[in-house]
């Protein structure tokens, strides 16, 4: 059971650096890109959208800066407790 806890945390260290790398990626402008580049940065973008579009939903920009992405992380902690607490309770 430990293993399977250890890979889900990994899991959800893996998402949380994605979504880390979205909110630094998000402060650069767009510039023409080489192909793997663009092709990088799509994908963190692809893999992200889906989770963050919820909280998007209920978070308006505040001017230039979107707070969801925060509010994603923080609820992705409080998720990543509940599955490892729920695990060790098998």
């Amino acid at each position: 059971m430990s293993a399977l806890i250890t890979y889900v945390n990994a899991l959800f260290l893996v998402f949380t650096i994605v979504i880390l790398v979205r909110i630094v990626l998000s402060f650069f402008p767009i510039v023409p890109m080489r192909r793997s580049t663009q092709a990088i940065s799509e994908f963190i973008v692809d893999s992200t959208d889906w989770y963050l579009r919820i909280f998007r939903r209920f978070i308006p920009p505040l001017g230039m800066f979107d707070l969801s992405p925060i509010v994603a992380l923080i609820v992705l902690a409080i998720l990543q407790q509940l599955v490892t607490n729920l695990l060790n309770g098998f």
